[in-house]
């Protein structure tokens, strides 16, 4: 069946039949058709104006290398939601990256007054490295954020954090203070800010968690100079972190299996699933695509969780679209370059991977099917229950993960570059915790 009129941005999909049936649908305010209630449409479509002039800013807007013969876009792509005197053209969420205008220099002309006795002397003499020449003076206005490295800008940061340290002591007194805060023990909370004191320099010190806006507030410094702050230190506790989640040797698998494992999985080596975390919607189409994740309707990054029996995560993937499969997911994130001849994998039934670990020579354990039967049979019921009652394992490290609310909420577009850090580094701060097998025990 016929779309009719559609959008011709490149990515977008609105045309005139999804209108249509919009409109068709029923308005639970105004108990009517949505046709005849005040409502309005969710979008309409515009047509390009027949002015050579504004039919060539049109085209030159889409980039379209073949545009149809006749060219609709909808009311998305205008600032107005339609062109306008102000706003004639299609200018958002065209498809492609548009580079960011260039911001320009603030010029500060000076004029000055040389005379025929010093023009000769400023000719001989070799020009000295200033910012500005005899006749224009320019002031960078990016190079205000770096006034955080002076004598009392820096002096009234440290006073803050001293502050921030007093507040930080009265708070954890316990370990449930701890764990409420930060997720770990206290001790443990204490250890690791001791080590890393060592990888501490003057310009970049950063107190406990805070969201940036309220950082540039205390410290009095830009936003922009606290998310830098916040990106040092991400590196930071990546690069000290990242051997606490170990891929464990098959012996020490065996060591710590518990109970649960050993009567009817001996040979476990990982449980693996996938989890979402919500992300920001992007304003590039191409992106918005990839990440969107029809599960759970926003957009996402998906990642890969593998957990020993005893509980511990011993892998974390890189964080991928949404819109990735499971499949994919474990064939790219380099998990099975970990797995040897004779181990175990435990899986979901939505992890269709048997043909990957088959070429390794590994086993994949994953509830029954039930394919034409209507029922499992009695036996296959049973080892689906034993399976479940294992696997809730890395489930529940999961949720530890998503205790840290960076996690559990929305995650800022500008952070997305810093998921995969800041993914290990939750990771391994969960490898801190007290063992998650005990927990039930």
């Amino acid at each position: 069946m016929s779309s009719g009129s559609t959008c011709a941005v490149v990515g977008c999909h609105n045309n005139s039949r999804k209108l249509k049936n919009a409109l068709e649908t029923f308005c639970l305010e105004h108990q009517q058709l949505r046709k005849a209630c005040p409502c309005p449409p969710p979008y309409a479509l515009h047509s390009m104006p027949r002015k050579e002039d504004r039919k060539l800013a049109w085209l030159a807007a889409l980039r379209l290398k073949h545009p149809p013969k006749r060219v609709y876009v909808c009311s998305f792509h205008f600032i107005d939601k339609k062109p306008t005197e102000l706003h004639p053209d299609p200018e958002l969420y065209l498809g492609y990256d548009r580079p960011p205008p260039k911001k320009r220099r603030k010029l500060t002309r000076t004029t000055l007054s040389v005379t025929a006795s010093n023009q000769a002397s400023i000719s001989t003499q070799p020009p000295e490295p200033h910012l500005h020449s005899v006749h224009t003076q320019w002031e960078d206005p990016s190079q205000q954020d770096h006034q955080y490295c002076d004598r009392s800008r820096r002096k009234d940061v440290q006073d803050k954090m001293t502050q921030c340290d007093e507040v930080a002591y009265f708070i954890l007194q316990n370990d449930a203070d701890a764990l409420l805060y930060t997720g770990i023990a206290l001790e443990t909370f204490n250890t690791l800010v001791s080590t890393l004191e060592g990888y501490d320099n003057n310009e970049f010190t950063m107190p406990s968690n805070r969201v940036i806006g309220d950082l540039s507030r205390q410290f009095h410094i830009s936003q922009s100079m606290a998310s830098k702050i916040i990106s040092h230190w991400l590196d930071k506790l990546e690069e000290v972190l990242r051997p606490l989640i170990p891929w464990l040797p098959k012996e020490t698998i065996q060591a710590t299996m518990p109970e649960a494992f050993k009567k009817n999985f001996p040979n476990a080596t990982c449980i693996i699933d996938c989890s979402e975390t919500l992300l920001q919607k992007p304003r590039n189409l191409g992106s918005r695509g990839e990440s969107y994740s029809h599960y759970y309707s926003h957009n996402t990054v998906k990642y890969l969780v593998a957990v020993a029996p005893c509980g511990l995560i011993m892998f974390v993937s890189a964080a991928y679209g949404g819109r990735c499969s499971d499949k994919f997911i474990t064939m790219d994130s380099g998990i099975l370059t970990y797995l040897k001849p004779g181990d175990e994998v435990m899986a979901d039934r939505g992890f269709t991977i048997k043909d990957l670990l088959f070429e390794r020579k590994v086993r994949l354990v994953i509830p029954a099917f039930t394919k034409k039967r209507r029922q499992l049979t009695e036996e296959q019921v049973t080892y689906t229950r034993r399976i479940a009652n294992v696997r809730i394992h890395v489930e529940r490290a999961i949720r530890r993960l998503k205790v840290y609310k960076i996690l559990s909420q929305i995650v800022p577009i500008s952070m997305a570059p810093k998921v995969d850090k800041i993914l290990r580094i939750c990771a391994a701060l969960v490898n801190l915790r007290e063992d998650l097998i005990r927990d039930t025990q």
